[in-house]
């Protein structure tokens, strides 16, 4: 028994983690952090304002930025209220990577990274934190492996992630090895 608990562990260890595990590619992300590239994002409609420092993509929004992807029907980008001009420039202000606060993203939300795939029904991702927080029947998948609950937390610059289930339910681990070649 303390044998399978052990690979349990050893197993949630290698689900949990959002950043890649082989050597060659975490150094390639020291030369190239994705923070560091730019954010492209595609939708249906734009709808931006700058009094609330808010833009809004609706219907079938994608935004990437290096191999991190965000799905979902709406993406809502917010920006940070200091340090921002209050001249005549107003949407010239929105758009300055370096001022986001956080992305929402709500409406069947798939966010991914290498074999890496997070679902639910909302997702905030914390610029400063680099965390992201899925909620509403979230699910993370790793290969054929899944970890389920009502709120997953990736710590994207941690290597580690939390899963949290409701009052009435459990979180649920199903785990695979790994094929060993």
């Amino acid at each position: 028994m303390k044998g399978k608990l052990w690979l349990i562990i050893l197993g949630l260890y290698l689900v949990l983690p959002w950043s890649l595990n082989d050597l060659p590619a975490a150094e390639v992300r020291k030369k190239n952090p994705v923070e560091s590239q730019p954010i492209e994002i595609t939708a249906d409609r734009l709808e931006a304002n700058d009094e609330k420092k808010m833009v809004l993509f609706s219907g079938n929004a994608v935004a990437v930025q290096g191999d991190l992807a965000i799905k979902a029907e709406n993406i809502f980008l917010f920006y940070k209220r200091e340090g921002r001009d209050k001249g005549k420039e107003g949407m010239m202000n929105i758009g300055k990577a370096g001022d986001l606060e956080r992305i929402e993203a709500r409406g069947q939300v798939a966010v991914s990274q290498s074999d890496r795939l997070v679902t639910g029904e909302q997702a905030v991702y914390y610029q400063d934190a680099k965390k992201i927080v899925m909620t509403g029947n979230a699910v993370m998948r790793q290969g054929s492996s899944t970890v389920q609950g009502d709120k997953i937390e990736v710590y994207l610059n941690e290597n580690r992630g939390v899963v949290e289930a409701s009052e009435n339910k459990r979180v649920k681990a199903t785990i695979y090895p790994a094929d060993k070649k």
